[in-house]
């Protein structure tokens, strides 16, 4: 394909529920969206970035940045060829990862190909979860479960920290105690808390993810063997050989695989191809994404391997008015997008409402390529 532009657009839409990060609450959230123009086609691609380096080393203004100085100049219409062309940039993956699946998004339109199509999905619908943060007091965090619980959701995952893990889980668990329920620790524990974890053992959880912090494999592997409950690996699996050497030194019995962490969606099918081969299921998670990420994260979770319900919530999780047409939870499960492409597009009206800046970058030497 030869491009014709690049178009970066900034967004705020407010949440629907405040979300928490290390830098302090969050009550809207700031969306980098790239539009692709080539051949008379045009792809989406979402930043899932933060506004802060809360998740992870990037953040918006950041991305933007890495992206016009330093991917565009390297990008050709081709996405077989990008992870290739962007690999001199280290690091950066939620940049490339929004510019490659904007690429991406317009080719498979141009052929007529859902991106479910092309990932390898095996269903039309995938079990939806929900992620439920470190709330004021066990009471509200009881009420907003019973909530979720009431709309169908067919896992719950509850956020943990010291000081935050037994009781709310306990009370949690007693409440409803044939519900699929995990944590999620965000990296707030060390080995050296192995057996206040281990307390956790009893309450049947399908998984802990990410208790220990991203660089320590090892550390999780140990963990693995003093505690009975699934370790979970998050923010650590950055590519598919991290899962592979993760994997083999016990660390992981389950994956977390987001595209934007590992760089793109071709990256997230490697990964879940080696925990497939590996015997080890692998699910969705999300990064409070609009409906442009979340049409591709539905997609991917309808690849084989993903077993676990995902964090692929309804749009009504966290919009009351999504970027595209919402998607709807039924029955407990999410609709795969059928159309070409991402099978969705943003709503015009929506979009120019939220947006608090624009800038086109029409093709150059640098990214003008067939």
């Amino acid at each position: 394909m030869k491009i014709e532009g690049i178009e970066l657009r900034w967004a705020e839409l407010p949440l629907v529920a405040p979300f928490r990060t290390s830098f302090g609450t969050q009550t809207d959230r700031e969306v980098l969206i790239v539009r692709v123009l080539a051949d008379g086609a045009e792809g989406w691609g979402e930043c899932v970035a933060m506004s802060e380096p809360s998740y992870s080393a990037e953040y918006v203004a950041g991305a933007a940045h890495v992206i016009k100085e330093f991917l565009l100049p390297r990008l050709t219409g081709d996405p077989w060829r990008t992870e290739r062309a962007f690999a001199p940039v280290h690091g950066h993956p939620m940049a490339k990862s929004a510019v490659s699946s904007a690429l991406l998004d317009a080719w498979l339109r141009q052929r007529g190909t859902s991106f479910g199509e092309f990932l390898g999905a095996v269903r039309g619908e995938v079990d939806a979860g929900v992620s439920v943060g470190i709330m004021n007091s066990v009471p509200e965090l009881l009420d907003a479960v019973d909530a979720y619980v009431a709309e169908g959701y067919r896992r719950v995952k509850l956020k943990i920290e010291p000081g935050w893990d037994l009781e709310p889980v306990r009370a949690v668990r007693e409440r409803h105690p044939d519900l699929p329920l995990q944590t999620d620790a965000n990296t707030a524990y060390t080995l050296a808390d192995a057996a206040h974890l281990a307390k956790m053992d009893p309450f049947g959880l399908l998984l802990i993810e990410q208790p220990l912090p991203e660089d320590d494999i090892a550390g999780h592997a140990e963990l693995a063997r003093r505690i009975t409950t699934p370790v979970c690996l998050d923010e650590s699996i950055t590519s598919a050989r991290i899962a592979a050497d993760a994997i083999t030194r016990g660390a992981a019995a389950v994956v977390n695989i987001k595209p934007g962490r590992v760089g793109g969606f071709l990256e997230a099918r490697r990964i879940h191809d080696v925990c497939v081969a590996h015997g080890v299921p692998v699910w969705c998670g999300g990064m409070l994404e609009t409906g442009i990420g979340r049409a591709a994260n539905v997609a991917l979770a309808a690849l084989p391997g993903f077993t676990l319900p995902g964090d692929t919530s309804a749009s009504s999780r966290y919009y009351a008015a999504d970027l595209t047409d919402p998607f709807v939870l039924a029955d407990g499960r999410l609709t795969v997008p059928a159309g070409p492409g991402l099978g969705v597009v943003p709503d015009l009206t929506v979009l120019k409402a939220r947006t608090v800046r624009t800038e086109y970058i029409p093709a150059g030497a640098g990214y003008s390529r067939p």
